[in-house]
């Protein structure tokens, strides 16, 4: 047994450990270990942005992770956790560009050319592309490391392209020129899934078109975007309203771009079941390239398609003079002014609608026509199936519902992006000859597609191209599917479900067996976490700050099932006030000396021993059966509960009439043999969520010592996952009701004593006398236990106590406890302080009875008023039993 430091200094313990982890390969996985006796457990960790570092979010998300892993080992499994990092497309070409353009190294990546730019994000990668894989590593993620991936390894891209060809050959991939969402920014396509929905305020504008065929008549139409104005080829009206039926067949003067007055554009007048009659004004204008309703409608009446604006959201020639050249959002604000200027503008209306955003670069999409690349998903009866019939469990349990609803309305996936950074699409042209190999096409003339394809058309093959697929690894053999994935629900849609898709497809099977979804992390206001708004700490700060086991426990207690978490730094810091409170506890096992881990006698085990080793079996089960159920916050609850409250305020405290004042050595031995038990366990129980500290007093209390290399010897890690008693160890230490029982009336015995000093204000440090009038006999130790919880001085055990009138009393379950009250207080300034507080609850009280009382009241509140009014009248009227019992205590009359 080592002596600890006086104090805990997590960065050293931390430091140290995890080196030696790392030395003695305690997180590499084994395939040839995997037995009957020894089943797999695998999960592969959601990829972080090659780019990315460790947010909060991240620590809540991998330390579940590691939560399960750790646990699953020492279960007696051969644990993979397999780690990597996603290329991220969008995300890291933008971040990479953006630096380029501030360093002055080009304007637009066509200075540079593909290649060149490329070379740069690969440049870029290989320097700040393990960054958050070492912050990882400071959180205690213990991953198998030697088999970190990375979507754009060589190997990896084979396993994408091959995946590519089979779907091209099977039909299911194709190409076509459709209306899709356009990033501005990245100048990509985006699937819908990355696209988010934005509330945003702006204006609704109303302007007039003359019908051409009938000077004078003229119709109003509502518009959000004057500027695409230039881009309509028609205005469209139902079919069925009356009051522009006779019009369809006609045609309206288009106001913009502005031309000679009687050149001005006529575009025709349609009739089309799509326009809302309640819309605006029932009349639509049709700008089939800007808008993918307008794009059907113009499918349906054969519109010509006018596209106004550039890749980049800039205007085109073909907006007119007056708009060329101008961002999207300048030239709304022109085209309004000259529909103004035309006075053809009747009103602009301040009005919030929901705009689409790209996700990566943060601005409005647009609905762009252009070719690009489509899959039909494949294996979506399977993957709808395998949760429906409970073969996959998602939890919380709700998801299953959203995913099979999106399941059920499911659009073809645009997986083009026109981007540099990613894997190209297999596929080669001359002339009219199309090549789509894993492979180029021999000979001269061939060109390669020049999109990309969309990053999660990689990461929705890592289940199993991570682990060596399409060979058939005994990785692959052993560990696929996997055990549980551990994501966040927004991408329930990107990620989930196509991975399910793909493990069907490719590998004739699921690929994971439990779904856990984690919340969002929130700060205390309820706002998302973001940079943006500086309410996001950075956890290696924390880290540093408290240590990682403390931002692991107060992360995981806030965190209930599914639910959102609001984040607060309070709960680190009693992350870390927990550590202290562990290693202070066995600073004062190893004070008492002895031997460690002795053998426990029954014959010498007090009703506090026996109360602790319950207490011990029940958490045991509680946090088994908590994690079981992916019930992490309930399983830190249960540790909390434990040791704090019940191990080190009860027993700890308990055990001192036994270390101090009892003289009987074998008794101390016993009571030490107890200690080491009750630690050993709950150290390991601790593990998961404490791996840097358990670790470290594992070692040094000398728990490894005796315990064969693979079973605790080596390290906490492979120690046995402890299990809750069963009856032969239940009846070995005497655990029953009677002992269970007795231990709890005397600490009831304690509270009632300590509720006697709160009621007369007698601060808990300071030693006063107590009287017990017991209602049996109490053993010598008992009595020296109650002592010392009461801190009483002394506790005196009298049956025939005559208590000076006044004398407060509460009753026990052993007995009456009374607390003399001579020369601790101040009678008459007590009884003054008393008077006073009774007459405010007789005010109360006064209040909430005649509010009952009245018919006007009681007839007419609903019930729930109601019964908040009778219960308050409870709760008063049981604070004025109590005061008056105290005043009369006092001798009060």
């Amino acid at each position: 047994m080592s002596e600890l430091a006086k104090t805990y200094e997590p960065g050293a313990v931390e430091a140290k450990w995890y080196d030696y982890w790392l030395q003695h390969g305690c997180f590499t996985a084994d395939p040839s270990r995997v037995s009957a006796q020894r089943p797999a457990y695998s999960i592969v960790i959601p990829p972080p942005n090659v780019t990315g570092v460790l947010t909060l979010g991240h620590v809540l998300n991998n330390t579940i992770q590691d939560i399960l892993s750790r646990r699953a080992r020492m279960q007696g499994k051969e644990v993979l956790w397999l780690p990597g990092t996603d290329h991220a497309g969008i995300a890291t070409q933008n971040v990479v560009e953006k630096t380029l353009r501030k360093e002055g190294a080009m304007k637009h990546r066509d200075d540079l050319g593909r290649e060149a730019l490329v070379a740069k994000i690969w440049e870029w990668k290989e320097k700040y592309g393990g960054i958050i894989i070492q912050q990882l590593k400071k959180l205690g993620a213990s991953c198998d490391w030697s088999r970190e991936r990375f979507t754009m390894d060589p190997e990896y891209s084979k396993c994408v392209s091959r995946v590519f060809v089979d779907l091209y050959k099977k039909g299911l991939i194709y190409r076509g020129k459709r209306m899709v969402n356009w990033c501005p920014a990245s100048l990509t396509a985006l699937s819908d899934e990355e696209v988010e929905m934005k509330p945003q305020n702006g204006f609704m504008y109303h302007f007039k078109v003359e019908v051409a065929e009938a000077p004078g008549t003229w119709l109003t139409i509502a518009t959000t975007r004057p500027e695409t104005i230039p881009g309509d080829t028609a205005v469209a009206v139902n079919p069925k309203d009356p009051r522009y039926t006779h019009l369809i067949g006609k045609h309206v003067k288009r106001p913009l771009p502005v031309q000679i007055p009687d050149e001005q554009k006529l575009i025709p007048i349609v009739g089309d079941d799509h326009v809302d009659f309640e819309f605006g004004t029932g009349v639509l204008k049709v700008t089939p390239a800007h808008d993918k309703a307008d794009f059907e409608i113009g499918l349906r009446h054969k519109l010509p398609v006018v596209d106004v604006m550039n890749p980049d959201g800039t205007m085109n020639a073909l907006a007119g003079e007056s708009l060329v050249g101008l961002d999207r959002f300048e030239a709304r604000k022109v085209a309004a002014e000259k529909l103004r200027e035309l006075e053809v503008l009747e009103k602009e209306e301040p009005y919030q609608n929901n705009v689409g955003f790209s996700e990566r670069a943060g601005v409005p999409i647009e609905p762009r026509l252009s070719e690009q690349w489509f899959l039909k998903y494949p294996s979506v009866a399977e993957a709808k199936a395998c949760v429906a019939d409970g073969k996959m469990k998602f939890f919380p349990e709700r998801w299953a519902k959203v995913y099979d609803h999106w399941l059920e309305g499911i659009q073809d996936w645009c997986i083009s992006r026109q981007l540099w950074w990613g894997h190209r699409i297999p596929v080669w042209y001359r002339g009219d000859e199309i090549h789509c190999d894993i492979t180029a096409p021999e000979g001269d003339g061939w060109k390669q597609d020049s999109d990309v394809l969309d990053t999660w058309f990689s990461s929705w093959l890592w289940p199993f191209a991570t682990m060596g697929w399409p060979e058939k690894t005994d990785t692959l053999a052993k560990f696929y599917p996997t055990t549980d994935l551990v994501t966040g629900p927004d991408i329930i849609f990107f990620w989930v479900a196509r991975m399910i898709m793909a493990g069907y497809e490719w590998m004739g099977d699921l690929p994971f067996k439990n779904v856990y979804f984690t919340g969002i992390i929130r700060d205390k206001q309820g706002r998302k976490m973001s940079k943006s708004l500086g309410n996001s700490p950075d956890p290696l700060d924390l880290i540093a700050k408290y240590g990682a086991d403390a931002l692991r426990f107060g992360v995981m207690r806030s965190a209930p099932l599914g639910a959102d978490i609001l984040f607060d730094e309070k709960n680190v810091e009693l992350g870390r006030n927990f550590c202290t409170k562990l290693w202070n506890a066995t600073r004062f096992r190893q004070m008492q000396g002895g031997a460690s881990e002795g053998e426990i006698r029954p014959d010498l085990l007090t009703s506090d021993d026996r109360w602790i080793l319950a207490r011990l079996s029940d958490a045991i089960g509680d946090v088994s059966t908590s994690l079981d159920e992916y019930r992490f916050s309930d399983a830190t609850s249960t540790l909390y509960r434990f040791f704090w409250n019940e191990f080190c305020d009860w027993y700890l405290e308990a055990c001192k009439a036994v270390f101090f004042h009892s003289g009987d050595e074998a008794r101390k031995a016993n009571t030490l043999a107890v200690i080491d038990f009750v630690l050993a366990h709950t150290l390991r129980i601790f593990h998961p969520f404490l791996p840097f500290i358990t670790e470290e007093i594992w070692n040094s209390l000398g728990f490894n010592s005796d315990l064969p290399a693979n079973q605790g010897g080596d390290t906490i890690m492979t120690a046995p996952w402890p299990k809750a008693f069963g009856a032969e160890e239940l009846a070995y230490f005497g655990l029953d009701e009677v002992a269970d029982r007795f231990a709890n009336a005397k600490y009831e015995v304690v509270n009632l004593g300590r509720g006697l000093r709160r009621d007369f204000n007698i601060a808990s440090s300071k030693r006063v006398r107590f009287v017990l009038r017991p209602n049996g006999e109490l053993a010598p130790h008992d009595i020296e236990v109650l002592r010392i919880l009461l801190n009483a001085e002394p506790l005196d055990v009298l049956a025939d106590y005559a208590a000076p009138k006044g004398t407060p009393v509460a009753l026990t379950p052993l007995g009456e406890l009374l607390l003399p009250l001579e020369g601790l207080i101040d009678v008459t300034a007590e009884r003054e302080r008393l008077a006073k507080e009774l007459a405010k609850v007789e005010q109360e009280l006064a209040k909430v009875r005649a509010k009952l009382a009245d018919p006007n009241f009681a007839g007419k509140v609903p019930a729930k008023v109601l019964d908040e009014h009778r219960q308050r009248e409870t709760d008063w009227a049981e604070k004025h039993a109590q005061l008056t019992k105290m005043r009369e205590a006092l001798g009060a009359a």
